[in-house]
C-alpha cells in the first residue's frame, strides 16, 4: 500500500514538473517543422532546411505555441503528417494532421487528438492495412497504443502497453517481433533509455535483459524519431540533451538485437542534425522520421528551435 502511495506522489510531483517544464519551453523555444532529402539515412545534414513548412502559425484551432515532433506516412499517393501542437491556453499539447501532395508543401488541417494530459511525439506506424499511434503521454503514467478508425482524424485507445513513465516511444517490428525503445528517468536527466520486446503489438511487453541499454548518458538516452532498416541493420536516432532538451540527433546501427542479446555502434561522433545558427533551426534540432523513397532517395522530416523572449501571453511567434 505505501509503495502504491509513493509512486502516485512521486507521479503527480512529475507531472507538476512536466507542466512547468512544458510552459518554460513553450515560452523561450519555438520549434518549427522542416524537410530535408539525401541518399543515406546517415546524411541528411541541413539540405533543405533553409525554410521550414510549418510552423505554429499554420495553427489555425488553437493558440499554438510551436509545432514539433513530426511523423509521416504516405498513404493513396497523399503524405500525412501527425506532430505536436503545443496549445498555448491549455498548457499542454494535442496532436496536430498536415498533409502534402510532394512532401515539400504542407496543409495543416486540424488537431486529430486531444486528452486531458499531454501529449507528443505521436509514434506513427501501419500494420496489417490499419494504422496506429503510440504518442508520448507521461502524464498519463502509462504508455497507451490509439488506433485510427477514420484514418487519419479519428483515433481511439486499444491498449495499454506499458505503465509508468516513458518518453519518446519508437517502436520497430523486426525479425518478427515487436521493440520497443523509451527513454524512461523520472528525475527528468533524459539519460536512461529502456528496451521491451513483444511477440504481439498489444503485448505482454517484456523489457530486454539489457534494459536499461543506456544508463546515466543524457548524449544519447532520448529517442529521436522512427528506427529505420539501413544497410541491413537498424538505424535509432537520438535526441543529445546533454545541454539541454533537444540541442542535436545523432544516430546509432543496431548489429544484434535479439530477446536475450543487444549491441549498437554510434554511426559517427559527429551528430547527425545539429543547430544551424541561423532561422527557424538556429538553436538545435532534436527529431528525424526517415523514409526511403522508390529511387533510393531518403526523406525526412525534422523539427528544429530557435530561443525567443516570450511569455505564455504571447500571440504566435
Amino acid at each position: 500500500m505505501l509503495s502504491r502511495v509513493f509512486m502516485r506522489v512521486a507521479h503527480g510531483l512529475k507531472n507538476f514538473r512536466l507542466r512547468r517544464d512544458y510552459v518554460k519551453i513553450a515560452g523561450v523555444r519555438k520549434w518549427s517543422i522542416g524537410m530535408c532529402s539525401s541518399s543515406s539515412p546517415l546524411q541528411l545534414g541541413s539540405a533543405g532546411l533553409n525554410h521550414p513548412v510549418l510552423t505554429a502559425q499554420d495553427v489555425v484551432d488553437c493558440r499554438a505555441a510551436f509545432v514539433a515532433s513530426p511523423f509521416m506516412l504516405r498513404v493513396a499517393g497523399r503524405w500525412h503528417m501527425l506532430f505536436e501542437v503545443f496549445d498555448l491556453d491549455t498548457a499542454k499539447g494535442q496532436i496536430g494532421w498536415a498533409t502534402s501532395e510532394d512532401a515539400k508543401v504542407w496543409t495543416y488541417r486540424q488537431i486529430v487528438l486531444a486528452e486531458p494530459f499531454h501529449l507528443s511525439y505521436p509514434s506513427l506506424f501501419e500494420w496489417n492495412h490499419e494504422f496506429y499511434m503510440i504518442p508520448e503521454t507521461t502524464g498519463a503514467g502509462m504508455l497507451r497504443l490509439y488506433k485510427a478508425f477514420e484514418f487519419p482524424v479519428r483515433w481511439s485507445l486499444v491498449g495499454i502497453l506499458l505503465r509508468g513513465y516513458f518518453a519518446s516511444p519508437s517502436i520497430v517490428r523486426h525479425e518478427g517481433k515487436w521493440w520497443l525503445f523509451a527513454e524512461s528517468d523520472l528525475e527528468g536527466k533524459c539519460d536512461t533509455l529502456r528496451l521491451y520486446w513483444a511477440n504481439e503489438l498489444l503485448g505482454p511487453w517484456v523489457e530486454h535483459p539489457s534494459s536499461p541499454i543506456v544508463k546515466g548518458n543524457s548524449h544519447i538516452a532520448r529517442p529521436a524519431g522512427r528506427v529505420v532498416p539501413y544497410e541491413g541493420r537498424l538505424v535509432r536516432f537520438t535526441q543529445d540533451c546533454f545541454l539541454g532538451h533537444g540541442t542535436a540527433v545523432r544516430a546509432f546501427f543496431i548489429p544484434e538485437m535479439t530477446s536475450t542479446t543487444y549491441h549498437e555502434l554510434a554511426c559517427s561522433h559527429e551528430p547527425l542534425l545539429h543547430a544551424s545558427g541561423k532561422g527557424w533551426s538556429q538553436s538545435g534540432m532534436h527529431h528525424v522520421d526517415a523514409h526511403c523513397m522508390e529511387d533510393g532517395q531518403w526523406l525526412a522530416c525534422v523539427d528544429g528551435f530557435r530561443l525567443v523572449s516570450a511569455t505564455l501571453t504571447d500571440e504566435h511567434a
